[in-house]
């Protein structure tokens, strides 16, 4: 089994690959900068700025023929934390963010669909959050929870899309984790993310495609 994982040098992306490192996967890790010393040889690292289309053409060349059984959209930023509606949310925050966080995940997904369709069957999951819900809108944000709100929707239109390829796609929320981005007072250990997230990753299939689900199985409002 061959899994990449965009974003993996750190958080959840890094506890993610430790988990199929452990479970004898083939594990490929993107990176913009440096690499967990426990995972320099036990990943095979690539480097991606998921912002910068040429970056994605050398992924391409880089992998070319490679079968990708499990892509983890992963690669995130939440730059906007703390921001005032009087004098916050610039527009250059705006455009870094949805550059990121949703053009980001269809330029990954875009660039690997060979890869992903190299074998019968593939399976794409999107980080997402629940902060990205419009149902559950408490205000606040408001750059972060609408580009995952959009990364929600792009990969429950991917799942629609991608359906008759054999590849199933899911939207994950991996909970409040105590991670650089997540803070210390988050709710949750990176450990108890990651392990619930291979769990859900596990269960995605054709039949459970487009799905919006936490860390622990709670289906999530879209």
């Amino acid at each position: 089994m061959t899994v990449l994982i965009t974003g993996a040098n750190r958080g959840i992306g890094a506890e993610l690959a430790r988990r199929y490192v452990a479970r004898g996967a083939r594990v490929i890790g993107t990176t913009r900068g440096a690499t967990p010393p426990d995972l320099q040889d036990a990943v095979e690292w690539k480097t991606l700025d998921v912002t910068d289309p040429a970056s994605f053409a050398t992924l391409a060349r880089d992998l070319d023929g490679c079968q990708i059984d499990l892509l983890i959209c992963n690669a995130g930023v939440y730059l906007d934390k703390g921001h005032s509606l009087a004098g916050g949310y610039g527009a250059d925050l705006w455009a870094g963010t949805f550059a990121t966080n949703v053009t980001g995940v269809f330029l990954t997904v875009q660039t690997l669909l060979p890869n992903l369709q190299c074998g019968d069957t593939a399976r794409v999951a999107v980080i997402a959050s629940i902060m990205g819900s419009s149902t559950r809108a408490p205000g606040g944000s408001y750059i972060y929870r609408a580009s995952k709100a959009a990364a929600v929707n792009l990969a429950r239109n991917l799942a629609a899309d991608l359906d008759g390829l054999g590849i199933a796609v899911g939207a994950y929320h991996p909970g409040w984790v105590q991670t650089d981005m997540g803070g210390t007072a988050a709710e949750i250990d990176v450990e108890t993310a990651a392990n619930g997230l291979v769990a859900r990753f596990d269960a995605l299939s054709p039949e459970t495609a487009g799905c919006f689900l936490s860390y622990d199985g709670t289906e999530l409002p879209f």
